[in-house]
C-alpha cells in the first residue's frame, strides 16, 4: 500500500467536533434509557416500528467517524514508517479490544446465575468495566516501567479471572458473546473495513464497490426464505458488513473531502454521495424497513446520509468558516472517547455494588429525568477534561 500524496496530514477538527458530540448525545441518551415517561422521539424505535429518531442515529455516527478516520491513520503509519507487520499488529490488537471488551459488557448486563456466581453480578460488572482501564491506558513516558506492566498484566489477569467466575444461567462456566455490544461490533466493523482497505490500497472506486457489496449482503440476510441464510459464516459474515456498510461510507466521505490537492467551495461528490446514500435508503425501505435493532439496509443509509450531511455543515463552519471556539466543549470526550464511554458504566456497576443511591427518584422520570441526563453528560465531559489532563487516557 502506498502513502496517499494528497491526503491533508494535519488534524482536522471537524471530525474531532463530531466525535465529540456524538460522544455527549450517547451519554445523554444512555441516561435518558432509564428514564420514565419520556416521548418516545428521545428513545430507540421499536424492532418493528419502521421508523428512527435521532437516538438510533448515535451508534452508525461513532462507525462513520471510524471510517472518516482511517484513510488518516493508514498514511500516518506508513508515512511515519512502519512496517506491514507493525501496521497489521497494530489493528488487530485494537479489533480485538474492541470485540473483548465488548463481549465483557454484555455479559455484565444478564445472562448470569447469581446464586452460583462466587462474585455478586455488580462487582463482576465493576471488575469488567474498570479494568480496561490500566491495561489500555496511555502512560506518559516518564511512567515507571515495572508499574505500568503490573497494572496492565494485573488488569488482564483479572479479565481472565473474571472469565472463569462467570457462571451463565445454564449453569455453564464462562463467558458466551450473546450479542457483541456496541464496542464489539464497532470493532469486528473496523476490521471487515481495514482488511478490504489494505487489500484494494484505499482506493476510492473500490471502496464504492465494497458499500455496494455490504448493503448487497445485508439485504440478502434480511430476505425471508433464502437458504443462504442459514449458513453460518455468510450470516456471520453479512451481519458485521450491515455495520462495516456505514464505516465504508464514512471511508468513502473523507476520501471525497481529504484525499485532494485543492478543496473545491462545493464538494459536488460529496452532495451527491449523500442523496445517493438517501435514495438507496428510501427505495429499500419498503422491502426491509427501517430498523436499528434489525439492522436493515435503509437504517444504515439513512444515517450514513445524516452523518454525511451534518459533518459537511461542520466542515463549512469549522474549516472554512474557522468558527472552533464553541466546540471546546466537546473535545475532551473527542480526545477519550473509550474512557467516556465506559465510565458511566463503571459508576452503575459502584453504586450497585455498594447498594449506594444517589439520584433521587424524582429525577428518574419526566422533564426532570431530561435535565438531569442532560446534566449528567456535561460533567462526564468535566470528568475527561480533569482526565485528559492528569494522563489518563485510554489508547487502542
Amino acid at each position: 500500500m502506498k502513502i496517499k500524496e494528497n491526503l491533508y496530514n494535519q488534524r482536522i477538527i471537524s471530525i474531532d467536533a463530531l466525535r465529540g458530540i456524538t460522544i455527549f448525545v450517547m451519554i445523554f441518551v444512555n441516561e435518558l434509557a432509564s428514564v420514565k415517561n419520556v416521548p418516545q422521539w428521545m428513545k430507540h424505535m421499536p424492532a418493528d416500528a419502521d421508523a428512527m429518531t435521532f437516538v438510533d442515529v448515535v451508534f452508525p455516527s461513532f462507525l462513520f467517524i471510524v471510517g472518516m478516520s482511517v484513510p488518516f491513520a493508514f498514511n500516518a503509519r506508513l508515512m511515519k514508517g512502519d512496517s506491514i507487520r507493525i501496521i497489521w499488529t497494530h489493528t488487530l490488537k485494537r479489533a480485538l479490544a474492541l470485540i473483548i471488551i465488548g463481549v465483557f459488557m454484555v455479559n455484565a448486563e444478564n445472562g448470569y446465575d447469581a446464586s452460583k456466581m462466587i462474585i455478586t453480578p455488580a462487582f463482576w460488572g465493576l471488575l469488567a468495566y474498570a479494568m480496561p482501564i490500566p491495561i489500555w491506558n496511555k502512560y506518559p513516558k516518564d511512567f515507571p516501567v515495572w508499574l505500568k506492566y503490573t497494572l496492565q498484566y494485573g488488569g488482564m489477569l483479572v479479565l481472565i479471572t473474571l472469565y472463569f467466575l462467570y457462571v451463565q444461567d445454564t449453569g455453564e462456566i464462562g463467558m458466551t458473546p450473546k450479542w457483541w455490544g456496541i464496542l464489539g461490533l464497532i470493532g469486528w466493523a473496523y476490521l471487515f473495513t481495514v482488511l478490504y482497505y489494505w487489500l484494494v490500497s484505499g482506493k476510492l472506486w473500490a471502496m464504492i464497490l465494497f458499500l455496494i457489496i455490504c448493503i448487497i449482503a445485508n439485504s440478502i440476510n434480511l430476505t425471508e426464505g433464502l437458504a443462504i441464510r442459514q449458513n453460518f459464516w455468510f450470516n456471520f459474515i453479512a451481519g458485521h458488513l450491515t455495520h462495516a456498510s456505514v464505516v465504508t461510507a464514512g471511508v468513502i466521505i473523507s476520501l471525497l473531502f481529504f484525499d485532494r490537492k485543492v478543496m473545491p467551495k462545493i464538494n459536488w461528490p460529496v452532495i451527491g454521495f449523500a442523496i445517493l446514500f438517501f435514495a438507496s435508503a428510501y427505495f429499500l425501505r419498503p422491502y426491509y424497513g427501517i430498523s436499528k435493532i434489525k439492522g436493515t439496509p435503509s437504517w444504515t443509509m439513512f444515517s450514513a446520509a445524516i452523518c454525511t450531511v451534518l459533518f459537511y455543515f461542520l466542515y463549512w463552519l469549522m474549516e472554512i468558516k474557522k468558527q472552533t471556539k464553541w466546540s471546546d466543549f466537546f473535545m475532551p470526550a473527542a480526545a477519550n472517547p473509550l474512557l467516556i464511554y465506559i465510565l458511566p458504566g463503571i459508576i452503575y456497576y459502584f453504586n450497585a455494588t455498594f447498594n449506594l443511591h444517589i439520584i433521587p427518584d424524582y429525577l428518574r422520570e419526566g422533564v426532570p429525568g431530561i435535565i438531569w441526563s442532560l446534566l449528567f453528560s456535561a460533567i462526564m465531559l468535566l470528568v475527561m477534561k480533569i482526565c485528559n489532563k492528569y494522563k489518563i487516557q485510554l489508547h487502542l
